[in-house]
């Protein structure tokens, strides 16, 4: 399933780990490890935040996906299943099924 995920850093350890350098070390590991579809890179409420869109095949992966921005930094994690216009145009179907239904 297609999940995007939305780490936002808090401030201190951002600053933290860009003074020692290891922010990016530990976020290209991150990258490296979950294989998204694309990343994004912008400010939200004042904190350095990453969009990420990923395969997620089972639930037994929802730990290696959040624990890593966790433990290296501290953040903030939000995650959703999402759909690209792709998925969405093959859930025409049963949208109009369910509109049928309940409308």
């Amino acid at each position: 399933m297609r999940m995007l995920l939305k780490a936002s850093i808090p401030t201190e350890a951002g600053n933290a780990g860009i003074r020692d350098g290891s922010m990016m070390e530990k976020m290209g590991s991150i990258l490296e490890d979950a294989k998204p579809e694309a990343v994004y890179f912008f400010i939200e409420n004042g904190k350095r935040t990453c969009l990420m869109i990923f395969d997620m095949n089972e639930q037994t992966q929802l730990p290696a996906a959040v624990e890593p921005w966790f433990l290296s930094m501290g953040a903030d994690i939000t995650m959703a299943p999402v759909m690209n216009g792709e998925d969405f145009e093959k859930a025409g179907p049963s949208i109009g099924a369910t509109l049928e239904k309940y409308s």
